[in-house]
């Protein structure tokens, strides 16, 4: 058993909050010139890369089969979904907004977690999903008027992620986390590769291969290797830190996108933007709150 170390999990946190808007922030770059089927499949082709070796080297059990298999490769696919939504979301929003309309996801695992799974949601934790979702869509009016429905795209991608963290949580007792990031970046990439080649075919831009242009081979790079090392520094943090100490910290994604939106994109959400952000931050905080009182009073005490 891995022993607790919560300021090494803290740091490690905090590594994935820096990581994850910056691997964002280089897709919204690139996309400006490259197709979003061919961003994911480099994103997806470089974890594999990277992992694969990994996988061998320390001798972890990879193979799967039956359910796992088939859950990995459900997972798999709303993973691509999900990537591919954020980053054609990106083109349209600036970073900070993006992130901010996409962590709703808490507030949709909570309803899922109550109306599929059966899972005890109490009425204080409620009225905070929907203060959450009030919130949200303070983000995306300012951004609705300006772009259409692709401001929409975040909470597509916040859907996709609720239910890719509910098959997660089926297998992870069940398989290696690196292993099972190692698999589905293969699988992902052979998924893509066929998506592509037709895309190609047709002329299909959005799904097309492109040659890379001056100067964008380390943008590439970069892309699946924030994304890949983003991931193993949430994983990782999660084994040296209790989930209810580091579930607040993801919401300094937002800031840090903030930051990284204004030093390379010049772009600051406006004045409704920036009160929906804090609405939206303090609700999913409250949730996690209680989430973490409930924990502690269970099972003597009913959740509110």
């Amino acid at each position: 058993m891995t022993q607790d170390r919560p300021v090494f999990g803290i740091v490690l946190m905090l590594g994935f909050c820096v990581l994850a808007p910056l691997g964002d922030a280089m897709a919204k770059l690139l996309g400006e010139t490259t197709p979003v089927a061919m961003l994911v499949f480099i994103r997806f082709a470089v974890q594999a890369v990277v992992l694969i070796p990994l996988v061998a080297l320390t001798g972890r059990h990879w193979r799967m089969r039956g359910r796992v298999l088939r859950l990995t490769a459900i997972r798999t696919i709303l993973h691509i979904l999900g990537i591919s939504a954020m980053f054609t979301a990106l083109q349209y929003l600036p970073l900070a907004d993006a992130v901010a309309i996409a962590f709703v996801m808490p507030f949709i695992m909570l309803l899922l977690g109550r109306y599929v799974l059966g899972e005890e949601v109490g009425l204080r934790r409620l009225v905070a999903c929907a203060v959450g979702f009030a919130g949200t869509l303070m983000v995306i009016q300012p951004s609705f008027i300006q772009v259409g429905a692709a401001a929409l795209l975040p909470l597509v991608v916040a859907v996709v992620f609720a239910l890719f963290m509910l098959v997660t949580r089926q297998i992870a007792k069940e398989a290696d986390p690196i292993a099972l990031q190692a698999v589905s970046g293969a699988m992902a990439t052979i998924i893509m590769l066929p998506v592509l080649i037709a895309g190609t075919a047709t002329e299909v831009w959005h799904l097309s291969l492109v040659a890379p242009t001056e100067g964008t081979h380390f943008l590439f790079l970069a892309i699946g290797l924030l994304g890949t090392v983003a991931h193993l520094f949430m994983t990782w943090s999660l084994r040296y830190a209790p989930s209810a100490t580091l579930a607040p910290m993801q919401y300094l994604e937002i800031p840090v996108a903030t930051l990284f939106g204004w030093l390379i994109f010049s772009d600051l959400p406006d004045g409704m933007a920036a009160i929906g952000i804090a609405v939206t931050v303090l609700a999913g905080l409250y949730v996690i709150l209680r989430e973490r009182a409930s924990a502690r009073s269970a099972p003597t005490e009913t959740p509110a």
